[in-house]
């Protein structure tokens, strides 16, 4: 079950079908999630996970229905609505069926390992002359179309970092891994400065630094990537040094480009202008363009929020950071008094989805991202991290370690030398 699982997150990102119509006329991913929620009835091993976090993300999900169907343009933002409830129905099937820490394992590996096809074979179309050209510069893009906008793409890449970092301090893997992530860690940067997003090169920048900072050589690491980083500008083409350029000087870049970073602001005001326009439920999940007639979306995910899914929504997306918070904290605390293992995963993993939510809200500055798959999929992992730590308490409770008792011995003889040779009355043993 958890390798269909994991099959079913490749097709998801990956999207095969929309880089060859033939499997998108099949119904592949259709296809293939039916047979996987076949698979799923008859799966012996489902377990329900009591979490608050599962009624956090209903009461969500309640929410988006809600604003849909209270929507002017509940026709036209039907498929927005759709995709997402697609991701809560994977959230539910990976809830269920995950529920011990090898199949935690498995996941968190398996999830690495897509994005890093992924990011293959996005870099290979890219090679082959597959790009977009907008802003005045040739971008690379995501080989699907559904997430491979060059900032969308980027954001992607984002994301998936803070499970490096977890792989990386849990050792698992040995040494071979190591050089793995660290290649894994090359080819996103290498994406991200070819995407031209300026909102991915920041938040690669902020995640750096968080992980720079928590190392105990945290300074060598900051000055070797203060010299390497004029290097690495100084080899990008002049486009690309022109982009980035305008992340500290707007006014050297294209008139797009400067609007393009100013509509960031702007989506969050328009957002809170329709939140006051539509107070309970905003203008309805997706319909963003149509309310507001722009061309782009809102490029904030607060105005995206508040817009879009109104008071309902706010409430209820607060409600889901307060569990993740709460989950973390409650881990933390675990391994505080039960601290990890070698290659114990499972403990690093609530750290990582912590730093994910991080960037989440910190992107979502300049980034709408409220209908990512993260939120769901990175709240999964934490909620089995959290139960695969408490079931470890309960195990070392029911079955403390035995205390060896103290072995008696017969007084010994005045005279070792009756005994076999070899033999002491202090052991017993030869």
């Amino acid at each position: 079950m958890h390798f269909l699982l994991v099959g079913y997150m490749f097709l998801f990102i990956d999207r095969p079908f929309e880089v060859w119509p033939w499997l998108g006329d099949l119904r592949f991913e259709r296809v293939y999630m039916l047979v996987t929620m076949g698979v799923w009835l008859l799966y012996p091993g489902k377990k329900w996970l009591p979490n608050p976090q599962h009624w956090a993300y209903a009461a969500f999900a309640a929410a988006v229905l809600g604003a849909w169907g209270m929507s002017r343009w509940m026709d036209q933002t039907q498929p927005k609505v759709e995709d997402w409830f697609k991701i809560v129905v994977f959230y539910i099937l990976l809830v269920t069926t995950v529920n011990d820490e090898k199949g935690l394992k498995r996941m968190v590996v398996g999830f690495l390992g897509v994005m890093a096809l992924y990011l293959l074979h996005s870099f290979r179309e890219y090679l082959g002359g597959k790009f977009t050209y907008r802003m005045g510069i040739s971008r690379m893009v995501g080989v699907d179309t559904t997430l491979g906008d060059p900032n969308s793409f980027g954001a992607s890449i984002i994301f998936a970092l803070p499970i490096v970092v977890a792989i990386w301090k849990s050792g698992l893997g040995g040494k071979l891994a190591k050089w793995l992530l660290a290649g894994y860690v090359g080819l996103s940067a290498l994406c991200i400065l070819l995407t031209g997003s300026r909102g991915s090169l920041i938040g690669l920048c902020v995640w750096g630094f968080i992980v720079m900072m928590s190392h105990r050589k945290r300074w060598l690491w900051l000055a070797l990537c203060a010299m390497a980083a004029p290097v690495a500008f100084v080899a990008l083409p002049a486009e690309l040094q022109n982009r980035f350029e305008t992340i500290i000087n707007p006014d050297v870049g294209p008139e797009n480009a400067k609007v393009s970073g100013e509509g960031r602001w702007h989506g969050f005001v328009m957002g809170m202008e329709l939140w006051a326009a539509n107070p309970l439920a905003g203008v309805g999940p997706g319909a963003w363009r149509q309310a507001t007639g722009q061309e782009i979306e809102s490029h904030n995910l607060m105005g995206q929020l508040a817009g879009e899914l109104g008071t309902a929504g706010v409430v209820t997306f607060l409600g889901i950071l307060g569990c993740f918070a709460w989950n973390y904290f409650g881990c933390r605390k675990v391994l505080k008094e039960h601290p990890p293992g070698e290659r114990d995963l499972t403990a690093y993993v609530p750290g990582a989805v912590a730093m994910a939510v991080f960037l989440l809200l910190f992107m979502g500055l300049f980034g709408h991202n409220l209908f990512r798959f993260t939120w769901l999929w990175f709240g999964g992992f934490l909620i089995i991290a959290r139960y695969c730590l408490l079931e470890r308490v309960r195990e070392a409770e029911e079955n403390p370690p035995a205390v060896a008792e103290e072995e008696e011995f017969e007084e010994a003889p005045a005279d070792d030398a009756a005994l076999p040779v070899g033999w002491t009355w202090h052991t017993g043993h030869r």
